[in-house]
């Protein structure tokens, strides 16, 4: 699970540059050992698991926790990108699974100390992974998607070693040991800050760390800059290139642009796509160009309200769409398509989110509208959040003046992003578009996610008896020919309903120095400093 929009305002200022290292440092610390990145959001948070945590804040924990297992990278043409099906160790420097798949034994790397230098226990372990399924915060619902749901699952079995039991072989189960809330905590330090009321010292990590990852905290200013040190004696991977990593608030993205072009600052990953391509034309930067394979951006139709509870409305909607110059308009077509495929009823593969078959057929989909009742089409709203403004009114425009020609009038809304927010989980938006990510991209996740139960994620509030069975069998069905043939056929019944169209997944652009290497596209979205070097 993951949040689909960004939570919090970005805080207000300017970057001086001259200002970020703090009294004292070392001349050591030159300007080719620091990485400055600069974003247009906040950090708000040094424990990704707080409610209200922003995207930025799973980014930066990635780097300053470290968690038992962690996805590896592969290669996607001349990038990086992560991989889900390669799992390794991080602070367990071996996992074991039991034959019959439900026991996972964690073995601690030997001589894996915390920040404060006092070394890592299965105690720490045991109350980090009860803490993850117990506290009143983020990290239960997802680790719920993996059967991980008490803290009787976890045993600890020696000096060093840690068992996570599931009831059932859970497809999912270790892949939640990689994600951003499953970080592992010196419970020491932290249980001095916990009290009676916040036992797991929500409150205390919030604003402080109890850490033992890649970098620690060195200066933490909420909503402003946040500055870590690298920590020498980390042993879950390589050591980082950088020593020093400065993390920097600008709102303004022209400002964004212009730092990062101009050699003053490093990094920066959420420019507008038409500031991209500028500086891309103009080759004085380096632009990383991923699609973001564990998400999309889609038009949902609210299917419990009327007309959109009509599944003949919701296809003449989809026939009537000018997908490509949407594309064009909002994002320069700078992602991947997911409309235009040519199969009709049966996907090619398994892969989701793929290509699906929507065309714009405007004949067609009067014949639809026709079919449903509303031969003199109907009136209706269409909503976008300011936070996604820039692509979204250029594709809100098109739509309104495509459906207009089926007789559907389309009058636009653009809400503050809390409003937005607001309206969406309470179910009030009628149609809307917005974008999604899953941190676990498996099939069967994607549709328990967005496609299942009346819950926050399920954009359309789409309920298909089917599907639901789907999603409930595939979670832990080990025959990999009858997972891939489950999860096609969930495909089918997706293109068929049309709970929501799929439009495209935009790209993952990070501007970088020319001399910066190594940048991949993690499943979270944001930098890890730890791939990144300077040449």
């Amino acid at each position: 699970m993951e949040f689909n929009r960004r939570q919090g305002l970005a805080a207000a200022g300017g970057l001086a540059m001259g200002a970020t290292l703090p009294a004292g440092e070392a001349s050591a610390q030159t300007r080719a050992e620091t990485l400055r990145y600069v974003t247009g959001n906040t950090v708000n948070s040094l424990d990704p698991s707080v409610p209200g945590s922003t995207r930025e804040s799973f980014g930066l924990s990635m780097n300053v926790y470290d968690r038992l297992a962690a996805f590896g990278r592969k290669r996607l043409g001349d990038n990086w990108v992560f991989d889900h099906n390669d799992i390794r160790g991080e602070l367990a420097e071996r996992i074991d699974r039991s034959p019959d798949g439900r026991t996972f034994t964690f073995h601690i790397r030997q001589g894996a100390t915390w920040h404060d230098g006092t070394p890592v226990t299965a105690e720490d372990v045991k109350w980090s992974l009860d803490r993850a399924v117990s506290a009143r915060s983020l990290a239960p619902p997802q680790m719920s998607t993996g059967s991980i749901t008490s803290p009787d699952q976890f045993r600890i079995a020696g000096p060093r070693v840690v068992e996570m039991m599931v009831e059932r072989p859970d497809r999912l189960a270790l892949s939640n040991m990689c994600v951003p809330y499953a970080i592992m905590i010196n419970s020491t330090l932290a249980k001095r800050h916990a009290t009676t009321d916040d036992p797991w010292a929500l409150n205390w990590l919030k604003d402080n760390s109890a850490a033992g990852g890649a970098y620690i905290v060195e200066q933490h200013r909420p909503g402003t800059q946040t500055i870590l040190r690298r920590n020498d004696n980390w042993r879950g991977g390589e050591q980082p290139g950088f020593r020093r990593v400065i993390v920097q608030t600008v709102p303004e993205v022209a400002t964004r642009a212009n730092l990062v072009e101009r050699g003053d600052a490093d990094l920066s990953i959420d420019l507008q796509p038409s500031d991209v391509a500028a500086l891309a034309q103009r080759g004085r930067v380096k632009v990383v160009s991923v699609p973001q394979t564990n998400g999309f951006t889609h038009i949902s139709m609210n299917n419990t309200m009327a007309p959109f509870d009509d599944v003949k409305v919701r296809q003449a909607i989809a026939a009537a769409l000018p997908y490509q110059d949407m594309f064009q308009a909002a994002l320069f077509s700078r992602g991947r398509a997911l409309f235009g495929a040519d199969w009709t009823t049966t996907p090619p593969n398994s892969d989701f989110p793929q290509p699906m078959p929507l065309h714009s057929n405007l004949e067609r989909a009067r014949e639809l509208l026709r079919e449903s009742g509303h031969p003199n089409g109907f009136s209706t709203t269409f909503t976008i959040g300011t936070g996604v403004s820039a692509w979204a009114e250029p594709m809100a425009a098109l739509i309104k003046e495509s459906l207009a020609r089926i007789n559907i009038n389309v009058d636009i809304r653009k809400l503050p992003d809390a409003q937005f927010n607001t309206g969406q989980a309470e179910r009030t938006l009628p149609f809307y578009t917005e974008g999604g990510t899953a941190w676990l991209p498996a099939p069967d996740y994607f549709f328990r996610l967005y496609f299942t139960r009346p819950q926050r994620w399920n954009f359309a509030s789409f309920n298909n008896e089917e599907i639901n069975a789907l999603t409930r069998e595939a979670q832990f069905e080990t025959d990999a020919a009858k997972y891939d043939a489950a999860c096609k056929r969930m495909i089918e019944i997706l293109a068929a309903e049309v709970p929501l169209i799929l439009a495209w997944q935009p790209l993952h652009e990070a501007v970088m120095a020319r001399n910066i290497e190594g940048y991949t596209y993690w499943f979270y979205r944001q930098a890890d400093f730890r791939d990144l070097k300077r040449v």
